[in-house]
């Protein structure tokens, strides 16, 4: 009896790596989990040890933090809260906050690492300018909350005080404010950050921006409309504003320090 071997085709086809493998690095998608548990636990422990740091000087930082309602509120008005444990949930959310943003550093290096395998060769020696930019984009927006925005929103709220309407903010529904904004624009604040490494890989341009312009003009106040505590116009311009300016700013980003400019010949095929 003759045996008839089986085609090395199939064989072959197996050993020969996919475009699933290469975007997972050439490890396999247990290895990809493994790693992405190992980062995000490391990025727990580190914001743990923030965590410990901020309650060594929590009443200062609340005092911060809570500094421009109070600012903003009439004469004679104060925060309240009326349930019994709210303040002291608010100091434990203070401390998480104070623990993140002490963190930055290292939970960005964390993501870096993760992201690595997946981004061209050429790319992977940017470790400290995302590290560093991605910092500076989550501190200054940060700054923009805590300086322009939320201040200007409390006092257009406190407006609103009269002899007939008495302006006594509960503490959580002002906090929760406040983180919401803090978070958002603290990723809003990413995007020249992403626009620097996408030009520097050759996957955006400044002219494919500037074209795209009205486009994201349009997007942006669809998405501050999304991301907005609140549904008022006021709030969703303070969210839009920045946002257009950052996006003008991506433009200049990517126009100096993008991989390759387009030729007349590849904007008409375009």
């Amino acid at each position: 009896m003759t045996l008839v071997p089986f085609s090395s085709r199939r064989s072959k086809a197996s050993d020969s790596p996919s475009s699933f493998d290469g975007l997972l690095g050439n490890v396999s998608v247990l290895e990809r989990l493994d790693e992405l548990r190992r980062r995000l636990v490391h990025s727990a422990l580190a914001v743990c040890a923030g965590v410990l740091a901020g309650f060594a000087f929590i009443n200062q930082v609340v005092t911060f933090i809570l500094g421009p309602t109070r600012r903003a509120l009439p004469g004679g008005t104060r925060l309240i809260y009326t349930q019994p444990g709210e303040a002291f949930g608010l100091y434990i959310k203070i401390a998480l906050i104070v623990g993140v943003v002490v963190a930055m550093p290292y939970i960005m290096y964390q993501l870096w690492q993760l992201v690595a395998p997946l981004v061209p060769v050429t790319a992977r020696r940017f470790t400290i300018p995302f590290v560093l930019f991605t910092t500076l984009g989550f501190i200054a927006g940060a700054a923009f909350t805590h300086f322009l925005a939320f201040p200007y929103l409390m006092v257009f709220f406190a407006s609103f005080h009269t002899p007939d309407l008495l302006f006594m903010p509960r503490l959580e529904d002002v906090f929760d404010l406040y983180a919401n904004m803090l978070l958002a624009m603290g990723a809003v604040f990413q995007m020249p950050t992403v626009v620097f490494f996408l030009a520097k890989t050759g996957l955006v341009t400044a002219g494919l921006l500037w074209r795209s312009f009205r486009y994201a003009f349009l997007l942006i106040f669809i998405v501050s409309a999304v991301i907005t505590p609140t549904g008022d116009m006021v709030t969703q311009t303070i969210f839009a504003a920045p946002m257009v300016g950052l996006y003008v700013l991506s433009i200049l980003i990517a126009w100096v320090f993008g991989k390759a400019r387009l030729t007349p010949s590849d904007e008409s095929r375009e």
